[in-house]
């Protein structure tokens, strides 16, 4: 196990790294709405939201020199499936034609009353 952590990525909020190595896979942690300079969830909602957070996926995937065609699996944390449209749209546009296996759930709360949570699995090669 590698742990691995970007630089232009927000620095976690707890006890953990940006991803692990294990194989060939890298298991990314959840990213959230952070701004990385201000260290603060962005403003706006859940569309200026879940843009932040696959600018911060981006992040960490291009330490590893990933792009989100490297994911084969993501989970999708969301605190209200009302905003479900929209942030698929922003996810098809992200992922285009590559179309990695996900899951989509609700969840009561978020770190720093985020609206969205994404975390990926990527495969090394």
């Amino acid at each position: 196990m590698l742990p691995i952590t970007s630089e232009h990525a927000p620095e976690a909020v707890g006890p953990y790294s940006h991803g692990v190595k294990v194989g060939n896979l890298l298991f990314c942690s959840g990213q959230i709405p952070l701004d990385p300079a201000t260290k603060a969830v962005v403003p706006g909602g859940i569309r200026e939201q879940t843009e932040q957070v696959f600018t911060n996926i981006a992040y960490v995937l291009d330490s590893q020199d990933l792009t989100l065609k490297n994911v084969v699996k993501s989970t999708i944390f969301m605190t209200d499936l009302g905003d479900f449209a929209v942030v698929n749209g922003i996810y098809a546009q992200a992922f285009g034609e590559h179309k990695p296996a996900r899951s989509t759930v609700q969840v009561a709360a978020l770190p720093l009353n985020a609206l969205i949570e994404i975390e990926v699995i990527c495969e090394l090669y």
